[in-house]
């Protein structure tokens, strides 16, 4: 089959950078596939920007990198218009977001007025400028990354950004057995220098197509609505999934049923994602916050708390 040959050099390609995280890999894939954002937190040096950067190294787009920092405006970010000095028009200057894959590294270092700048890209795929709309590449992706422990010169995303992400994904430190093969195999060049292109702009748009024509029945659909409806009337939760964030989860489940070459949903697909895409939306209340360590543990609660679908497959 086409598509899982695609997919498994795809994978493949990035762990020759991304040692020991597969699941990770096969996230940000299907963020990709789902049309998707990604928030990828996480300390320094576990091989945030090194994704990113070997995801779109494997994929025949255009990659811009932009270092978030305090003083950026969003005219950094989205381009802006001058005045030609023949024509005496003004004329827009394409901005580094005008990509496939946007990497906005430290994203928690801009201010919100430069943070503003991206809320459009990321819901419309298109920037407003002198009273026009410029439409983005496709496929068009926001790989965003940020680090929770340092908190000196940051500032903390809106809510209204965060509901804009597909997923947030956390690195985490690789084991002994790969760590111990990351010290043996990467000692001279970066093994990003030696990818190669796998797939082109065309090739992601016809799966990212095909993955929409995967199928979700109802008792999926009510399976995803149990949870999210959950996370609203849950003590421990101040604010719950908006309709946007389960629209989301389902558009994530039919990505992960899309890579395992299904063309229907299962409930397994739903709870492989359920954690990535689910808790970055959620705020704790105060109850929760003294209850669990993270959001994380919140959707888990949720996820053993609502039963299981037992005839959702078509």
């Amino acid at each position: 089959m086409q598509a899982q040959r695609e997919i498994i050099a795809l994978v493949e390609n990035i762990e020759k950078a991304i040692i020991g995280k597969r699941q990770v890999i096969l996230r940000a894939v299907a963020a990709l596939l789902a049309g998707g954002h990604i928030l990828i937190e996480d300390v320094p040096g576990v091989g945030k920007t090194q994704l990113v950067s070997a995801l779109s190294r494997s994929v025949s787009g255009v990659f811009h990198r932009v270092q978030m920092t305090p003083d950026l405006m969003p005219a950094d970010i989205v381009g802006y218009s001058m005045i030609h000095p023949e024509s005496k028009k003004l004329v827009y200057q394409k901005g580094p977001v005008y990509c496939n894959f946007f990497l906005a590294d430290e994203i928690n270092r801009a201010s919100p007025k430069a943070q503003s700048g991206l809320l459009e890209v990321m819901e419309e795929r298109q920037i407003s400028v002198e009273g026009g709309t410029i439409l983005l590449p496709r496929p068009f992706m926001v790989l965003a990354t940020q680090n929770p422990v340092e908190t000196y010169g940051t500032y903390h995303l809106p809510e209204a950004q965060m509901d804009r992400f597909l997923m947030r994904i956390v690195m985490g430190y690789p084991s002994k057995e790969k760590e111990m093969q990351i010290l043996s195999e990467i000692e001279g060049d970066n093994p990003l220098n030696d990818l190669n292109e796998v797939l082109g702009p065309a090739d992601i748009a016809r799966m990212q197509q095909e993955t929409q024509n995967v199928k979700a029945n109802q008792l999926i659909k009510e399976y995803i609505w149990e949870i999210v409806n959950a996370t609203r009337h849950d003590e421990n939760i101040r604010l719950g999934v908006s309709p946007r964030g389960a629209l989301a989860l389902q558009r994530a489940a039919k990505a992960m049923a899309y890579i395992n070459m299904r063309d229907y949903v299962i409930p397994d697909d739903v709870r492989e994602v359920a954690t990535v895409v689910i808790a970055h939306r959620l705020i704790l209340s105060p109850k929760g916050k003294s209850s669990f360590v993270s959001q994380e543990q919140a959707v888990g609660q949720v996820l053993e708390r609502v039963g299981v679908p037992s005839a959702a497959i078509i």
